[in-house]
């Protein structure tokens, strides 16, 4: 591994560059979720239509990282970066200045775009690393990014009460452009074997379809995201039509899931390279389907208080922080000569599953059902996360030796 040297682009991006890259991803998603029923009431929209700026941005963010992989493959990590994030500032200038809700919804799809802060912040830390250390630097990656949506709901419940929801875009631009003096300055490009072209980097999509450890790592980090996902769908209807909650309020019960993760993030950084990523995974998605399985216990008991949904989340959190850095850094370590589209690839997968239990979640709640459709969506999400990762393990063991995962000390 090259030594890195923070602000010099002739060397890999120190780690603080990675973190606020892949966090404005996440800040994205976050900063607004406690502003949808506002938006809704300031558009005359139903909340089932504005859910679709959480289910159908993770709809187009899965599209977009079918794209991001092969080109960064293709042409660098680097530039691929700087033409995405150029794009999320110029779409997150115009939004709070949407006419419609559906020029609103447009604009905030093409928001998307900086999700190659988070698909090719796990390339780059293959590029440069092997697979067990990449978990550990994956889950450090992601413990540090875990402030976003940490503070994000928070500091969005905040500014929507005191500003309006247009002000929350206006402070995710300024993120934004930190974000983008940090790149430039700072990410030297980590891709010094590109492809031939992008027809290669495509017909590479085959070959990891064909892996049956592709698939175990990839729908391992589809169901146990998916709760997650399902929770940013449902959350804020459960928390202020079922619960009652102001947004001010609602931000910071989200820290509970934030607060899990980056505790999660933590333990995958500190015993991920010592313990091995099978293992992290499954201990990561039984502690997360332990979670909604007292969430369920609690409400069935009738204990209906904020703390019956938002207490067991923590559980959900730690076990995503656990699980996900090793089933990421599986998704790009399958094939390393590919770690751009299998990223892309598996982050699609990832991202569309959560974009469809999103929009379920959203979609059969009322204030009628209480919240039980969405923690048995959530549940049953995290039981197939198990099932997937025991899948993984099967078929690591039934691999000869020199047919597994290529572990670079």
């Amino acid at each position: 591994m090259t030594r890195t040297v923070f602000l010099d682009r002739s060397t890999p991006p120190h780690i603080a560059t990675l973190v606020v890259i892949a966090g404005l991803s996440a800040l994205n998603m976050n900063l607004i979720l406690p502003s949808l029923p506002g938006i809704a009431s300031y558009y005359e929209a139903d909340y089932a239509l504005v859910q679709l700026a959480v289910s159908g941005y993770l709809a187009v963010t899965g599209l977009l990282q079918l794209i991001i992989g092969p080109l960064s493959d293709r042409y660098g990590r680097r530039p691929v970066m700087i033409a995405s994030l150029s794009i999320f500032l110029i779409a997150t200038a115009l939004t709070p200045f949407a006419p419609t809700i559906e020029a609103f919804l447009i604009i905030r799809m093409v928001q998307a775009g900086v999700v190659s802060g988070m698909v090719l912040s796990r390339a780059i830390v293959r590029d440069i690393v092997g697979t067990e250390k990449a978990a550990s630097m994956i889950g450090y990656v992601t413990m540090g990014m875990t402030l976003a949506p940490m503070i994000g709901p928070a500091l969005g419940g905040i500014m929507e009460e005191l500003f309006g929801w247009q002000s929350v875009f206006g402070l995710l631009f300024l993120f934004g452009v930190i974000a983008f003096v940090m790149l430039l300055t700072d990410l030297g490009e980590t891709n010094h074997n590109r492809s031939a072209s992008m027809l290669k980097q495509f017909g590479a999509y085959p070959e990891l379809i064909r892996s049956r450890r592709f698939w175990g790592y990839a729908l391992t980090a589809t169901f146990a995201s998916g709760a997650f996902f399902s929770f940013l769908g449902g959350g804020p209807f459960v928390a202020t039509a079922i619960l009652d909650l102001p947004p001010s309020q609602l931000g910071l019960y989200f820290v509970f899931i934030a607060l899990g993760y980056m505790t999660g993030n933590f333990l995958s950084g500190r015993f991920a390279s010592q313990i091995g990523i099978n293992r992290m995974m499954v201990t990561g998605c039984i502690i997360a389907t332990l979670g909604m399985s007292l969430s369920l216990t609690l409400f069935l008991a009738g204990l209906w208080h904020p703390l019956s949904f938002f207490g067991p989340m923590l559980l959900v959190g730690l076990g995503n922080g656990i699980t996900l850095p090793s089933a990421n850094a599986g998704i790009v370590s399958v094939r390393p000569h590919l770690a751009g589209s299998a990223s892309g690839l598996g982050g699609a997968m990832m991202i569309g599953g959560g974009a469809a239990l999103s929009a379920l979640a959203g979609a059969i709640l009322s204030a009628e059902t209480g919240p039980y459709p969405l923690i048995i969506v959530m549940l049953v999400s995290c039981i197939f996360s198990v099932f997937a990762t025991l899948y993984v393990i099967r078929v690591e063991n039934s691999l000869s030796d020199d047919a597994k995962i290529t572990r670079v000390s």
